[in-house]
């Protein structure tokens, strides 16, 4: 395994000198690992006691690896040499990850966006097998994602039963439908494990290994960092960073993660739905903010920020003040970090393995496709961008006053959440206004692309502090796409659970700004523009 090592300055060592004494006299690591499930207080008692499974999954995952590897050689040996994920949340960003560390290849369909879609299935469907991950199968978007597929496959007269792959909870209506269905294979993971916390089950494992991971490695290396883990003793590097991301006082609630070095490609983005899921709730919780070394939340010193560097385990690391550095392999991170917000959650005093507040986009979006109501007026058009805000808006008749508007309405507390709802791989560029964004506001800001957020800081948006402030931008298809079997297409999908989310952000007092593109390439140059003038003019003024 690969060194574990952990260095902390400022808010985060006072946090570790002010809790590590206790967490240690408590046994509280030993206790997780022996699945003690009233560590979180009577309220998360029911829910911690089936979701714990996750400190053994390493171990319990063993026997998938000759299963998963016999169905890759078979697949190879057919001339499937691609794999597609379907999935959602923790389904897709653990696999992502691992694969994209270890340098394979593995498709991530995790959008609803009518054009991510249909280029996921004009790239070589002859040679593609799909893995549809879910742990009860209801998902809709994952849903949708099948059946569009399954429609392909059998268009193009290859049996799409060869090529569907299930990852599912036992005895969930997947898994009946699959095995009924005839699928190629289902694999089934521990029921007793939350999404966000099965990168180590077979959720990661099955689409990693089948397209090319050694998630033997991975799994060794996992089972090792869990001894390191499962001892309390003040070395104990998961209770030292569990201190960190919950422990400082007063909190510091935004913790920027920057990859600095460690060759893990991705880490942050699977780290911030683990963290923003687990704490943001009951009016409570830390904010994961994915930024780059140099990002500017990285050097700001502000007072509510906390930063984690991810770095090369023999780095010569000279850290600022407040800030944390932690090295190792990924499978070793992954144990740590899933330990580190369990501990953090018992700082809090908040329950980690629930998601209240995720629920609610999901039944405004399903309200919305039912009732299929008109699209609420904009408030104005400039150019490619239809502009709607609330009464904050005053009296902007530009897209450009209609964000200066928005960002007005920050505090020193708050933070600016991006959300952009169409195709993340043709127009990944469009990321780069978070940096633009966090220099001209001085706050923290998040970038997510939708819908796959919801699925993750969506929780922290309306369970966490009343403290964000949103920028939703969607955009027009040209080329709707049909989902077999379904009232909706993709288009209107995609529509509704933008405009559900927004809703439900509003009804909690959120202001949200939406923009809307007409033309996908000229309203993202235009937005580009419009946030490149704002950085100007804030450069100029401090000069």
């Amino acid at each position: 395994m690969s060194t574990l090592s952990y260095e902390a300055t400022g808010a985060a060592q006072q946090a570790l000198e002010q809790h590590l004494p206790a967490l240690v006299e408590d046994r509280i690591a030993t206790r997780i690992f022996a699945k003690d499930h009233t560590l979180w207080g009577p309220d998360a008692e029911s829910e911690s006691a089936i979701r714990l499974g996750w400190v053994e999954a390493a171990t319990v995952s063993q026997p998938l690896v000759k299963d998963i590897l016999e169905l890759r050689d078979a697949l190879r040996a057919e001339g499937v040499t691609r794999i597609a994920l379907c999935g959602m949340g923790g389904s897709s960003l653990a696999p992502e990850v691992i694969a994209g560390t270890a340098g394979v290849e593995l498709t991530v369909l995790d959008s609803t966006d009518p054009d991510q879609v249909r280029a996921a299935l004009a790239d070589r469907l002859a040679e593609t097998a799909i893995v549809v991950s879910s742990k009860s199968g209801s998902t809709v978007e994952t849903d949708s994602q099948r059946r569009v597929f399954e429609k392909a496959f059998n268009d193009a007269g290859i049996d799409a039963n060869s090529r569907i792959i299930i990852v599912t909870d036992p005895g969930s209506p997947l898994d009946k439908a699959s095995r009924e269905a005839g699928y190629r294979a289902v694999f089934n993971a521990d029921p007793n494990v939350g999404g966000r916390f099965s990168a180590l089950t077979a959720f990661g494992l099955v689409p990693s290994g089948l397209a090319g991971v050694d998630i033997q490695a991975f799994l060794d290396e996992a089972e090792e960092a869990a001894e390191v883990l499962n001892d309390d003793a003040p070395e104990n590097i998961g209770l030292a960073l569990g201190t960190a991301l919950g422990g400082t006082s007063p909190l510091r609630n935004k913790i920027v993660i920057a990859e600095d070095g460690s060759g893990i490609v991705g880490f942050a983005d699977w780290a911030e739905q683990l963290i923003a899921e687990s704490t943001g709730k009951l009016g409570t919780g830390v904010l994961p903010v994915v930024a780059g070394p140099g990002s500017p939340e990285a050097n700001s010193g502000a007072k509510d920020v906390l930063v984690v560097r991810l770095v090369a385990a023999d780095a010569d690391v000279e850290l600022g003040e407040n800030e944390v550095a932690i090295a190792g392999g990924l499978a070793a991170q992954m144990m740590v970090w899933e330990f580190a917000t369990a501990v953090a959650g018992r700082l809090l005093g908040i329950n980690p393995f629930d998601q209240p507040d995720v629920e609610a986009a999901k039944v405004a979006a399903r309200g919305l496709l039912d009732a299929q109501p008109e699209p609420t007026p904009a408030a104005f058009v400039d150019g490619s961008i239809e502009v709607r805000g609330g009464e904050w808006l005053g009296g902007a008749s530009t897209a450009a006053e209609a964000v200066s508007a928005l960002l007005d309405t920050l505090q020193p507390d708050s933070y600016l959440s991006v959300q952009a709802y169409f195709d993340r791989l043709a127009f990944a560029q469009l990321e780069g206004v978070r940096d633009e964004f966090a220099a001209v506001t001085g706050r923290p800001v998040t970038f997510g692309w939708g819908p796959r957020y919801l699925h993750s800081t969506g929780q922290f948006h309306k369970g966490g502090p009343a403290i964000g402030v949103f920028l939703q931008v969607t955009a027009a298809s040209t080329d709707d796409l049909a989902i077999p079997e379904r009232p909706f297409t993709f288009g209107e999908l995609i529509s509704a659970q933008a405009a559900g989310d927004a809703q439900v952000l509003e009804e909690h007092g959120r202001p949200v700004l939406r923009l809307h593109l007409t033309n996908r390439a000229a309203g993202v140059a235009q937005l580009q523009d419009i946030v490149s003038a704002l950085s100007a003019r804030a450069s100029a003024t401090e000069s």
